[in-house]
Formats: structure tokens, sequence, C-alpha cells
């Protein structure tokens, strides 16, 4: 009897510990995973190190990474070195407004380069971890720019108008941290690969202080699990 190949799917891999938990679920659900990252002039680049190493223990078909200048656009605390990241230190509190580390369509930019891939490769999913439960109040993360954006996909490529169709996958939209931490572990994550932190070193240490971090480590805490982040 033949086995019938698996599908195939892009999964957006930033490095961090959600978009690791969504590459597992993909490779779960039965996708042929197809990890893509993004260096757009963020801070640092150890989350993109972090990224390959978590696409080839996750078992990715290949791994790519694109290069979008945001930086050139400033008006993030993500990608101009003149605009701080919030931490805990300065009263910032997760969820009231949108922070300074928004970035200006980063994930409409992201979802667009994975579309375009997903088109060239055949596949009819995108993957991507965004979280409307534990986050710091993007709007891109919402399930309003979900649907809107697979709308969006339906129309405005040659597979979609030809009746092939997308679909975006956003399977921790409606988890916690602390489900995400334990549903990762199920899936054989490795954390400790991973590198969530805003204003990472070198070395991928985390500041402990932002609110990437600081969602992380309460994750960790209220699932009763080891933080296997590495802190400076």
């Amino acid at each position: 009897m033949a086995i019938e190949p698996r599908k195939p799917a892009v999964v957006l891999v930033s490095g961090g510990m959600d978009s690791a938990v969504v590459l597992a679920i993909a490779r779960m659900q039965g996708f042929a995973p197809y990890a893509l990252s993004v260096r757009y002039g963020q801070r640092h680049t150890s989350e993109l190190d972090a990224a390959a190493r978590v696409a080839q223990a996750l078992g990715a078909l290949a791994h790519k990474t694109v290069h979008v200048d945001l930086r050139s656009i400033g008006g993030s605390a993500l990608t101009d070195e003149d605009i701080e990241v919030p931490t805990d230190a300065d009263g910032h509190v997760i969820g009231q407004g949108i922070p300074s580390t928004y970035v200006p369509a980063r994930n409409t930019i992201m979802l667009s380069i994975a579309l375009g891939w997903a088109e060239v490769l055949g596949a009819s999913d995108i993957f991507c971890g965004v979280n409307a439960v534990d986050y710091s109040g993007y709007p891109d993360c919402r399930p309003e720019f979900i649907e809107a954006f697979e709308r969006l996909a339906n129309v405005a490529t040659k597979a979609g108008v030809e009746g092939a169709g997308f679909r975006i996958h956003a399977p921790l939209m409606r988890m916690g941290k602390a489900d995400i931490v334990r549903e990762g572990l199920q899936l054989g994550v490795d954390f400790a690969q991973t590198v969530s932190c805003y204003q990472a070193d070198e070395q991928g240490r985390a500041c402990g202080h932002c609110d990437a971090c600081r969602l992380r480590a309460e994750g960790f805490a209220v699932a009763a699990i080891a933080d296997p982040t590495r802190y400076r």
C-alpha cells in the first residue's frame, strides 16, 4: 500500500518559543513543514540563530531566511536603537495600549512572504505563532487580522483565484503561555534552544525584564516547569 505524501506547509519560525511549538504542531498534524524566518533589521540576530536550530531539531524539510530592511522605516523599539524597549523597571504594564515594540506591518509582511513561498511550493497551508491571550497589545496578533489576511490570500494569488485556496493556521491564538509550554513539552520541543527576549545578547542570553521575557517566565512558572532560559 502506497504511503500518501505529506502536504507541504510554510511555518513562520522566529526562533522564539511560540513559533517552535507551532512548527512541532504542524509536523504532528501530518504536514511537511518548510520553515521561514525573516531578518528584518531586528536589534539582535541571536533569535535567527535559534530559528535555524529549531528548524533542524523539529524536522523542517527546509529553512529559508529572507531579508527585509524594516530598520530603514523605523518606528519600533525592535528596529530603532533610539527607542527604548519597555521593561518592568519603567512601570510598563503588559497589554495596556500598543507598546513601542510593535513593528509596523511586520506580521503582514512576514505572512505575505510566507504566502509567496507557499504558492511556489504548491502549499495551501501557512502556520504562524500569533497569540491573543498572553500578548503585548499588538494589533496584528488578533483573530481579526488572521481572518482578514486569509481572505486576502485567497483573492490576491493565482492559487487562490484558481480555486486551490489558502488557510492561515494560528494554533496558539487562544492558548495561554503555560498551555503553550505544556503543549511544546508534549511535542518534544527543547525550549532551551529558543530565544524570546527582545534585547538578547549575541549569545542569546535574555534580559529577564522585557515583555517577552516576563510572559515567557510566567508561562514556565504557571506550568510548574523549570525555566531553561539563559539570562544575562
